[in-house]
């Protein structure tokens, strides 16, 4: 089977720390060796190499020092921005919560006072692009049918909600391993019709997005008899505030019981990672301060 690769090259314009440049979108880190002009840009192109799902993504760029020991924070600089929310649903935490990481390497030459660098990444996907191309096919037949056109935020959430709650089934076969990533994406869920709690939650926040209606894949802890264990559900907009859903669990135990909950009702049992409990995640995406009220007649 012939391997997609798709290779990017961009080069970046440096200037030393301190000196002025343009505005820019990115509010990139000032406390490294490293300015970019162009920082927009690289980003937005190490954006679209994630979204085709590139085994390989080359940045290139040319500087008058030697700028080795912040090449590794500044690579996280960019994947952490590339990986940011954006208007298309197949991005931000889509990408996020189905990649294992990613690797890199670099190298360089010097002529005379100029430094060339070459820097490769090299992420690991858990789908390949044959996949995302069916789950893009899925998604669409899945939105058509719906018939969520003219519908409420409500109508939609519930509409999602249902569809997951009814069609996906636990992975228990393959919870505890390490090495099947299926079973954390949409296209687990939605081709084998199975998934665990990331593959759920990956699914929701692409259908919900399709949808138009803002929502998060959050992760953390799961507050269990026996212990914590790894956990993902979401958060979703309705009437300018989010709420909990963790369509996993309902799905599990046959109830809704986590269906529009505010933070308290998940307080004992979900513990979000640090990333997603700041005062800034919460400003940016602020919680009702009630569990949504007359769920169980549209459900």
């Amino acid at each position: 089977m012939k391997k997609i690769s798709a290779v990017i090259c961009t080069v970046l314009i440096l200037a030393l720390s301190g000196c002025s440049g343009p505005a820019r979108h990115y509010d990139v880190r000032r406390d490294l060796g490293i300015t970019f002009n162009n920082a927009d840009n690289v980003i937005e192109d190490i954006r679209k190499a994630f979204l085709s799902r590139s085994p390989k993504i080359t940045v290139c760029y040319e500087s008058f020092s030697d700028n080795m020991a912040d090449i590794y924070p500044m690579i996280d600089e960019l994947v952490m921005f590339a990986m940011s929310e954006t208007d298309d649903p197949r991005e931000g935490d889509y990408i996020y919560h189905q990649y294992g990481g990613y690797r890199t390497e670099y190298s360089y030459e010097k002529t005379g006072d100029r430094f060339s660098y070459t820097i490769d990444i090299f992420p690991g996907y858990f789908t390949a692009p044959k996949q995302e191309k069916i789950v893009d096919e899925k998604v669409s037949e899945i939105i058509n049918e719906l018939d969520l056109q003219g519908k409420s935020g409500y109508e939609k959430i519930c509409a999602v909600y249902n569809y997951i709650y009814e069609n996906v089934k636990y992975d228990k076969v393959h919870k505890k391993n390490p090495h099947y990533h299926l079973k954390s994406t949409a296209y687990g869920a939605l081709v084998n019709g199975c998934a665990c709690c990331q593959g759920y939650s990956v699914l929701m926040y692409r259908l919900l997005r399709e949808a138009g209606v803002s929502a998060r894949v959050i992760t953390g802890s799961a507050v269990r008899e026996g212990g914590n264990e790894y956990h993902a559900w979401n958060i979703v907009r309705l009437d300018d505030v989010y709420y909990n859903i963790d369509v996993t669990w309902d799905s599990l135990s046959g109830t809704h019981d986590h269906f529009l909950k505010n933070d308290p009702c998940f307080a004992d049992t979900h513990i979000r990672d640090d990333q997603y409990s700041t005062s800034e995640f919460y400003e940016k995406y602020p919680m009702s301060e009630n569990s949504y009220i007359g769920q169980g007649e549209t459900i």
